[in-house]
């Protein structure tokens, strides 16, 4: 049989990925993310850290960090934040799952990535965010760049629920992408009720094999984590939340950090706690930099 319309448009696309990039071999070395725009996204300043700098309180303040960085409150980053020149490696595209379709903006190398970052955006949320270069104070832009640059590819996909059927559509883009990569470290970023889906994912023996760290934004947490095959193989485990987050509590999230680090001693887990920071914080102030070198360098 021939292949359908669909197909044909995501083979158009990959093959437009594919002349724009540079071998992934060339450009990405596991240990070091090289920067981009790094001025601008260091963190102001740590107030405190602990366990051996695994937490860190990080200082937040809205004027500065909000007022002081957006052109737009809120809504639109100066321009200084964001480079588009990424935007001509960015296809949206529509990958086949035995879950159904899969609609994912798709930013970088398809073919042969040394690694992938997916991003899960939170209720209310659609694939549009997570590639959105002026929103979050820039910071979807910034990680679109260091993905590239560094010869990865950074996806942002829709999917229909928070549910079974939404894990299942990620399990499937994550099996279709190994296809096209089979040797990429696959790194899961859950913003907000994304981490639904994440741990989902995670407590499942198959799809959990595909996963070599993730990023928590935000997000929520799994006391069941320490049955799973991916707390035994010593998965990572990066988690940024905002101090006054009123969706998910900073107390929850601390008492599952703490009780991580009791369960296994070494394991490799992170804290960033932005002081006075809301729900949103993390996706905005996450230094996308630090936790794609620190998750690389712990992959399994």
């Amino acid at each position: 049989m021939g292949k359908t319309a669909s197909s044909r448009i995501i083979l158009m696309g990959v093959c437009l990925l594919l002349f724009s990039l540079f071998s992934a071999s060339e450009t990405f070395s596991k240990t070091n993310i090289s920067s981009f725009k790094d001025q601008y996204f260091a963190y102001p300043k740590v107030i405190s850290t602990a366990d051996n700098d695994h937490y860190k309180v990080i200082d937040y303040n809205e004027m500065r960090d909000v007022n002081g960085r957006d052109a737009i409150p809120v809504k639109r980053a100066k321009d200084a934040y964001v480079s588009l020149k990424v935007k001509s490696l960015q296809q949206d595209l529509v990958f086949k799952t035995k879950a159904g379709p899969v609609k994912a903006v798709a930013v970088g190398a398809y073919k042969n990535a040394p690694f992938i970052v997916i991003y899960l955006h939170g209720r209310g949320g659609n694939r549009h965010q997570g590639v959105d270069d002026y929103s979050f104070g820039g910071n979807f832009n910034r990680v679109k760049n260091l993905v590239t640059q560094n010869g990865g590819l950074y996806l942002s996909p829709d999917f229909v629920d928070f549910e079974d059927k939404g894990k299942a559509q990620i399990a499937g883009l994550m099996q279709a992408l190994k296809l096209s990569s089979p040797n990429a470290k696959i790194i899961l970023a859950c913003g907000s009720a994304g981490g639904a889906v994440c741990w989902r994912i995670i407590n499942d023996k198959t799809a959990s094999k595909d996963v070599s760290a993730m990023i928590l934004l935000g997000s929520l947490w799994d006391d069941n984590f320490t049955l799973s095959q991916s707390f035994k193989k010593h998965m990572p485990l990066f988690i940024a939340h905002g101090s006054r987050d009123p969706v998910f509590s900073i107390d929850s999230q601390e008492a599952f950090y703490k009780k991580i680090r009791k369960a296994a001693r070494g394991y490799p887990i992170q804290f960033r706690r932005f002081e006075t920071g809301n729900h949103g914080t993390p996706i905005r102030m996450a230094d996308w930099r630090e936790m794609l070198n620190w998750s690389l360098k712990h992959a399994n």
